[in-house]
């Protein structure tokens, strides 16, 4: 695995590409984990928590997982890292450029995600990092689920 110094824009360069890496391992969507979600967040709306209503009024057929849910589970689908950055005391977590929920997430699926490198930038802060992620539901590579640019700054 090849090892840039964070402060180095110009050799971090290279890790910028339009090519998207490899899949993550997968998480599947329970209707137990979606539940959990639901009475952490109080978003109890019926096309995620009610399967028998769901069957018979939801366009899907079945419940779907929260556009959310999907989201905060990107840290658990984490890949293999292929490159490492060091000499850095903190990493911020400085937010996103882009959040797009493109599609359904139903319970009983498995979920899978690859990220790219899209920018790489030096700021006052520190060196600035955006990903851009995407999550798929194994099985549908063809469309992702979810699109997020995460922001991250090495200081």
């Amino acid at each position: 695995m090849k090892k840039y110094a964070y402060q180095d824009v110009e050799a971090l360069q290279e890790l910028v590409s339009d090519e998207f890496g490899p899949w993550s391992g997968a998480v599947e969507i329970t209707q137990s984990l979606v539940n959990q979600f639901a009475e952490l967040t109080g978003d109890t709306y019926w096309i995620h928590t009610d399967p028998e209503k769901s069957k018979t009024d939801s366009p899907f057929g079945t419940t779907i997982a929260h556009g959310f849910l999907t989201l905060v589970l990107l840290p658990k689908m984490s890949g293999t890292p292929t490159y490492e950055l060091t000499g850095y005391n903190n990493i911020l977590n400085y937010g996103s450029d882009k959040l797009r929920f493109t599609g359904p997430v139903p319970v009983g699926s498995s979920l899978h995600s690859r990220s790219r490198v899209k920018d790489v930038s030096q700021t006052p802060k520190g060196t600035k990092m955006v990903l851009e992620q995407h999550i798929h539901v194994v099985g549908q590579d063809e469309r992702p689920v979810l699109i997020y640019e995460m922001i991250i700054i090495y200081m």
